[in-house]
């Protein structure tokens, strides 16, 4: 693989690493993202990455289950080969929705809990719910703009 694009793949495992993924699984997704044809093996991926078999499988068994990654096979083969998934970033976000989700359900239960007339005390657990209900429904229009803007994208290509 260039230069170039192993230099990216490390940009993007430093960047997962940043925002508390494991470096090995970044630098997965980004050889994927950049692998021509885009489907890579265990064992490539261990190639270009100079990794052991060991973290490849850790790393993307944790991109199948962030649903960034889907496992395939091909009639007569033993491999498993790996590919980035169609819509792998919206099914991110909407798999974020679902936590988010929880966090105002946990706000909500943590109220339940306290004396309502102590609102000094609720103070931390109603600005959690609020900016997670915020949250949720925001991300709920955003989801609506992104269909909206892809059907306009598809229209404008047909």
């Amino acid at each position: 693989m260039e230069e170039e694009k192993l230099a990216y793949i490390e940009e993007f495992g430093v960047f997962f690493e940043r925002v508390g993924v494991s470096r090995m699984v970044g630098r997965v997704l980004g050889a994927l993202l950049v692998a021509e044809p885009p489907e890579m093996t265990a064992g490539e991926l261990a190639e270009v990455l100079r990794a052991s078999r060991g973290s490849i499988s850790t790393a993307t068994r944790t991109l199948e289950q962030m649903g960034m990654v889907r496992r395939f096979t091909r009639p007569g083969e033993r491999r498993d080969y790996f590919r980035v998934r169609s819509h792998a970033w919206e099914e991110m976000i909407r798999r974020q929705t679902g936590m988010v989700s929880d966090f105002v359900a946990l706000a909500e239960r943590g109220l339940e809990l306290l004396d309502p007339g102590t609102p000094e005390a609720r103070e931390s657990l109603e600005e959690m719910r609020d900016f997670y209900a915020f949250w949720e429904r925001q991300i709920e229009r955003f989801m609506e703009l992104w269909e909206q803007e892809k059907r306009e994208k598809m229209g404008k290509a047909g």
